[in-house]
């Protein structure tokens, strides 16, 4: 995923439809900088996460 429409997902008060490892995610924060998002799995809130944003996957 790139990175101008990770920042938009994460800011957007609309849940985008976002994967991490076939696993339905929610973006928290873009590092531009780094190429990251912090996330969080929709079902497990408390098991937060820093991946590159290569590995997000927006889902039609």
């Amino acid at each position: 995923m790139n990175k101008q429409r990770a920042k938009e997902i994460a800011s957007s008060p609309v849940m985008a439809r976002v994967a991490f490892n076939n696993q339905p995610i929610y973006i928290q924060h873009v590092d531009e900088t780094n190429g990251t998002a912090r996330i969080y799995p929709i079902n497990q809130p408390e098991n937060e996460l820093e991946v590159s944003l290569n590995e997000l996957h927006e889902l039609s």
